[in-house]
């Protein structure tokens, strides 16, 4: 149901760039205030949404899918957040749940790309 080969890809695409956000927020307090939630919020939904559109088989397990790859990128940058003294360790569960809800999200738009491409539109 879920393909485990674009689930990877999506995930380390998702994982490298909350690494790059929140290695960039450590050094820039301006990222870090102003850009780190909606940031990492966009970088998830855009790994989510690379995974229904490559996998194509149906919304709900794009929307599942994309969830698991928000759900482990957000994980991961919230957690090297903590690790580089950025935030409490409070905001990892916070965190990772805003994730997996806009994975999801992003999850379902990919599968809409897909069919929209399959259509010729």
């Amino acid at each position: 149901m879920i393909d485990l080969r674009i689930l990877v890809r999506a995930a380390v695409v998702g994982i490298v760039l909350e690494i790059a956000l929140v290695g960039s927020g450590h050094f820039v307090p301006f990222i870090a205030r102003n850009l780190f939630l909606f940031g990492g919020m966009i970088i998830v939904a855009t790994a989510a949404y690379l995974y229904g559109m490559d996998s194509g088989r149906g919304y709900f397990p794009g929307a599942t899918g994309g969830a698991i790859v928000a759900g482990i990128s957000g994980f991961l940058g919230s957690g090297l957040a903590v690790l580089l003294g950025d935030g409490p360790q409070s905001i990892i569960p916070f965190y990772t749940a805003i994730c997996v809800f806009t994975g999801a999200i992003g999850g379902l738009f990919g599968q809409m790309a897909f069919n929209m491409r399959k259509r010729g539109l």
